[in-house]
């Protein structure tokens, strides 16, 4: 019996950042899903890292899945030439057919878009709407402050210790791919 491939939800700034590592680590990535075989699901924009990890993706010969909310088709520059090219009407639906359509979550560098997609993510993981593993790819220290602030959120007593086992962090691309072979298998 074979299964079918995994998909990976990842998010990640509509901006490229100020340091090349992230465009490196995020088109590294994108590379590394399509050579594993697994589908990238993503926000379906083609500007700063989102395009990167697509084009990146697309270019290994990955198959890709992209969803964007309406109002945004021309601020993210909605990337159709997708093999999947979801517009929703809000971005709630968004983040719901993004993970739904996933069997893991990687964060790479990115905004307050990303958090939020992080946070609704985790947040569902914590109410055990899904056990989805959830990979922070902390490229250079990056999401450094936020995995101390889940600390802190868990050590003055607003969380269960069980919160910080939900974000698993990886330093490179590698790393991440690791950590999603192991808990993917």
């Amino acid at each position: 019996m074979t299964h079918p491939p995994k998909s990976v939800c990842v998010y990640c700034g509509s901006r490229s950042g100020s340091m090349p590592v992230y465009t490196d680590h995020a088109r590294a990535f994108g590379t590394a899903l399509a050579r594993e075989g697994w589908r990238l699901v993503y926000g379906a924009g083609d500007v700063g890292l989102m395009g990167e990890v697509a084009r990146a993706a697309q270019a290994a010969g990955g198959d890709t899945f992209g969803v964007i909310p309406t109002h945004l088709m021309s601020m993210e520059v909605g990337k159709t030439d997708l093999t999947r090219f979801v517009v929703t009407e809000t971005m709630h639906e968004r983040k719901k057919v993004m993970l739904m359509n996933a069997d893991a979550v990687v964060l790479i560098p990115g905004g307050a878009g990303s958090l939020d997609e992080l946070f609704e993510a985790l947040t569902w993981r914590q109410l055990g709407l899904h056990a989805k593993p959830i990979v922070v790819l902390n490229t250079e220290g990056f999401w450094d402050p936020l995995l101390q602030l889940v600390s802190h959120v868990v050590d003055t007593g607003f969380a269960a210790p069980s919160l910080l086992g939900f974000l698993q962090p990886a330093a490179t691309p590698d790393e991440a791919m690791d950590l999603l072979r192991t808990a993917l298998a």
